[in-house]
């Protein structure tokens, strides 16, 4: 059973780390948060494959998938259609978004059993300016699919809300940088 304090103390045990950071977006930070330590976990995987699958339950339209920018994505696809599995939504699929071409085979981006027109949600660890969940959903609309929502396990609050509502995507997530105390910066 999804437990915000559970994942609260998990990501405080494993995930966030004080120092000087440069993230994938390039910006610097005085902390980090280190995604893979909670969903590469039994118990992260867990919460946050239950937290994000009664997410989905709540919205009027039920997803046809999840999935995103391998490799961040791709844990948290695996706990969230395992918990699906279990929870009758056995009929949630996953997929996942190269970041590269394999250049053989099908040499498609977007990986798994999804087709075009089928409602997806793109999942991500931590959401500081989307620029990682945007380059997925490029991908995922030239493959047909239509991006229903973000869900995040945590917003940095640093501009990813902002950059997916210009293109008319909401974003949620489990939890935010304020969850811990930390103030977002104001740019």
């Amino acid at each position: 059973m999804y437990s915000k304090e559970s994942l609260m103390n998990l990501v405080r045990e494993r995930s966030l780390k004080f120092g000087d950071f440069i993230l994938a977006s390039g910006k610097k930070a005085k902390y980090y948060l280190d995604g893979k330590q909670v969903t590469l976990d039994a118990a992260g995987a867990c919460l946050v494959g239950e937290g994000i699958l009664e997410l989905l339950e709540a919205d009027e339209v039920f997803p046809d998938a999840v999935g995103g920018m391998s490799i961040g994505a791709d844990p948290i696809t695996a706990a969230v259609i395992t918990v699906a599995g279990m929870k009758n939504h056995p009929n949630l699929k996953g997929f996942l978004v190269r970041k590269e071409s394999k250049g053989h085979g099908t040499n498609k981006f977007v990986e798994g059993p999804v087709k075009a027109g089928d409602r997806v949600v793109v999942v991500e660890d931590v959401v500081t300016t989307g620029g990682s969940s945007l380059k997925a959903i490029e991908r995922i609309e030239e493959a047909g699919m239509i991006v229903a929502g973000v869900v995040a396990v945590i917003d940095r609050m640093e501009g990813g809300r902002e950059a997916f509502a210009a293109k008319g995507i909401p974003l949620r997530s489990l939890l935010t940088i304020e969850d811990f105390g930390i103030t977002p910066p104001k740019d």
